[in-house]
């Protein structure tokens, strides 16, 4: 759901990102939310391998870091997330 506040939009997708507080690619992908005013939840799981493993079953199989969610649906990590970017769809996830 979409709504409009005082010009404000204001999605309701629900954002999850998995990250290691010292990771570039984490903190670019985290960059990325911010600059287009994302609000996100973010799992840093810096030494829990407990949290890794439960991330890496979540996510396919996929162990690195940064893990993106986006209404549960498994996006990727820093790279998957730029592209959608630059190709226009992740505003449409977002925002469907």
């Amino acid at each position: 759901m979409l709504t409009v506040n005082q010009n404000r939009v204001i999605m309701s997708a629900k954002v999850e990102i998995y990250t290691w507080s010292s990771c570039p690619f984490c903190l670019r992908a985290k960059a990325l939310l911010r600059e287009k005013q994302i609000e996100f939840t973010e799992y840093c799981i810096d030494g829990d391998n407990a949290a890794r493993m439960a991330m890496t079953e979540r996510a396919n199989g996929r162990s690195s870091l940064p893990q993106i969610f986006i209404d549960d649906q498994h996006i990727g990590g820093c790279d998957d997330i730029y592209a959608l970017d630059r190709a226009g769809k992740l505003d449409q996830i977002l925002y469907s």
